[in-house]
């Protein structure tokens, strides 16, 4: 399981031009999931990502979680984060898991970021043409993914 993660100010989902989905100050969390991925895998992001201290205390430090930022969460399904480009210009995407495996763990992770949070998810639709619009804070962009652990 990979995650982009980036702290935003604001950020939107629109799908059939319309708003699906909206957050202010928060993370946008961008999810991709592979074959190998299981209930473990979500359970060690989740915590990781609920614990991420990068919002600013009051002397501008990244030390504060999204909790104490009182920050909100967006999750979008993206599978292309699996994407191969070591042959050609057209990406491979093998690694990505199939809808029938990737729609129930997607579903489970966004469960336990609202069990583990207290807070309400926002979420995309899996699979959906979306247009994803945020504004992005710092920029900070971090990368987790859960086959790289230690």
């Amino acid at each position: 399981m990979r995650a982009v993660i980036q702290r935003v100010q604001s950020a939107v989902v629109i799908i059939d031009g319309k708003t699906h989905a909206s957050i202010q100050k928060g993370f946008v969390i961008l999810l991709g999931i592979e074959e190998a991925d299981n209930r473990e895998d979500i359970q060690w992001l989740t915590q990781k990502i609920v614990g991420l201290r990068v919002f600013a205390d009051a002397d501008g430090l990244m030390n504060i979680n999204i909790a104490d930022a009182g920050g909100e969460f967006l999750v979008v399904s993206q599978f292309t984060l699996f994407a191969s480009t070591k042959k050609g210009n057209r990406p491979s995407f093998i690694r990505s898991a199939k809808p029938d495996v990737a729609i129930p763990l997607y579903e489970a992770f966004v469960q336990d970021l609202e069990s583990i949070s207290g807070k309400a998810v926002r979420t995309g639709i899996f699979g959906a043409d979306m247009q994803v619009q945020l504004v992005n804070d710092g920029p900070v962009t971090i990368i987790i993914d859960t086959k790289n652990k230690e």
